[in-house]
């Protein structure tokens, strides 16, 4: 089982997410969007969109740091443990809690908008419950790993980053994991099921980088003749035409 759940679900869910972004972006490149519900509200949008976005930028450099560089580098440049675990703690909450406000925000938008919620399909509702389960499994990790150390503190930079690095190098020792506590083995399981689900959800945007704006051309306005214009001077700047 031990090997199931850390060896071969995680290398199935990344097989699953690249093969599925392949055939998402061959087969439906029109739908390779976000959905886009802006026109139908964005007073809710404006809030809980940057809290969500930027949290979970800080999130993801989080997980980066904490996963693929090892210990041995931070106290070889003389970073203490309880400097970096300070640091880890204190970002990482301030990470989490603006992804999740930004989240309920979100969600609560979707549900009470009715043509929002009439643009929702199931794929999104399903992406959320996973997404949701992700942040709420990462911030009990966060609090009662490191706040209340719960049964003793678990240095996940001695298991579950040690596993992540052994995974990547497609070597995997999944005793690591399965020393682990609970809540970061659910919130593992939770992300790799995530990272199944991607290419098939609104997710496919992060891969969307808009670098046709730097050599689009600039889209000309040109005014009316005077007569149409009325009373009113073309404002400076505008070229005439005719």
């Amino acid at each position: 089982m031990d090997q199931f759940l850390w060896v071969v679900v995680p290398y199935l869910s990344l097989a699953v997410f690249a093969v599925g972004h392949v055939w998402r972006y061959r087969y439906d490149k029109f739908g390779w969007t976000t959905r886009s519900s802006q026109l139908y509200e964005d007073r809710l949008l404006r809030l809980g969109s940057p809290l969500f976005h930027f949290g979970m930028l800080g999130v993801v450099g989080g997980h980066v740091i904490g996963l693929l560089v090892p210990r041995s580098w931070t106290e070889a440049v003389g970073i203490s443990d309880y400097a970096y675990h300070y640091v880890a703690v204190g970002g990482g909450l301030v990470a989490g809690v603006a992804v999740t406000v930004g989240m309920v925000i979100l969600i609560y938008r979707r549900r009470t908008v009715g043509p929002v919620f009439s643009a929702t399909t199931a794929m999104d509702k399903v992406m959320y419950a996973f997404l949701a389960a992700a942040v709420l499994l990462g911030m009990w990790n966060t609090i009662a790993g490191s706040i209340f150390t719960l049964g003793g503190e678990y240095n996940y930079r001695e298991g579950v980053s040690v596993w992540y690095r052994s995974f990547l190098a497609f070597s995997p020792d999944a005793e690591l994991m399965a020393a682990a506590p609970l809540g970061f083995q659910l919130h593992a399981l939770v992300a790799f099921s995530l990272f199944a689900l991607w290419p098939f959800t609104r997710l496919v945007h992060v891969f969307s980088a808009p670098l046709g704006y730097v050599t689009r051309p600039y889209v000309v306005y040109r005014s009316r003749d005077d007569r149409q214009l009325g009373s009113h001077r073309p404002r400076r700047g505008w070229e005439k035409v005719g």
